[in-house]
């Protein structure tokens, strides 16, 4: 209702927001070339960020720049990620059928693993919501990289989580798990200024060239969101729908105060 009220030519603080029209901090640069890097020469990349912070955006944007010519991608989110779950996720993402034995879906995969390579692909897995693994599947992923004894990766391997994974990997029984990590990156939330600009590409996103968001109303939605993208979406967009039922043609931080109360407390 509101994309009318405002005259918006597309709806902003979505999810489905175009990969080109990413607010890139330098933070987001700076993770966009560890993806890459860890895609390129098959490395273990450990990113880590308060839940909200953009993580899956960011990987998101990532796997939108990967040259399907060169590389094929996976992408697994399961809070009940076992090693059996794992090679079966590769498998059917693959069109594959997998074998019932967990042994056997893992050597069915290293097979499907050497096909791509063959073809002169990289694979690319990503897992998602890591801190939810357990320790059983963190130490198969030890093993996921042996290849060949322990001479070649067969893939780049990134594995995004909470801030908590970062913690988890530090204890003594993860050391194994530690010591095969190239490379990790924690996300942070943004900032007071980041905040404003990410507000602001969205509008523009949108085809809204005013300010429709006061200096005011944008220091109380850093308050309330600490500078996670989550957060600012969900009350920036309570906001937006709030403001044509009152004849607002801007946001106040009346109004974000209210719909922090009314609808997101």
């Amino acid at each position: 209702m509101y994309k009318g009220y405002f005259n918006m030519i597309k709806t902003p603080f979505s999810k489905d927001i175009s990969e080109t029209a990413f607010y890139m901090t330098p933070q987001f640069k700076e993770l966009q070339y560890r993806f890459q890097k860890a895609a390129k020469e098959r490395l273990l990349l450990v990113v880590t960020g308060d839940s909200g912070c953009g993580k899956t955006t960011a990987a998101r944007c990532f796997v939108s720049s990967l040259d399907s010519s060169h590389y094929i991608h996976f992408y697994i989110s399961d809070s009940a990620l076992s090693p059996r779950n794992f090679y079966y996720e590769i498998l059917n993402q693959l069109g594959v059928r997998p074998h019932f034995y967990r042994g056997d879906a893992k050597r069915q995969m290293a097979q499907e693993l050497s096909r791509i390579m063959s073809m002169h692909k990289t694979p690319v897995v990503t897992i998602d919501e890591a801190h939810l693994c357990d320790r059983e599947i963190l130490t198969e992923i030890r093993f996921l990289l042996n290849f060949k004894m322990d001479s070649y990766s067969p893939m780049g391997l990134i594995i995004l989580g909470q801030s908590e994974l970062r913690e988890m990997l530090r204890k003594p029984v993860y050391q194994a798990i530690a010591g095969r990590i190239e490379l990790q990156y924690h996300l942070p939330a943004f900032d007071r200024a980041q905040t404003q600009e990410y507000i602001t590409s969205h509008l523009q996103y949108a085809g809204e060239t005013r300010n429709l968001f006061t200096e005011e109303a944008i220091n109380t939605i850093f308050a309330y969101s600490g500078g996670l993208a989550r957060k600012i979406n969900r009350v920036a967009s309570a906001c937006l729908c709030y403001a044509p039922q009152t004849k607002k043609s801007s946001i106040d931080e009346n109004i974000v105060s209210l719909m922090i109360e009314t609808e997101l407390s």
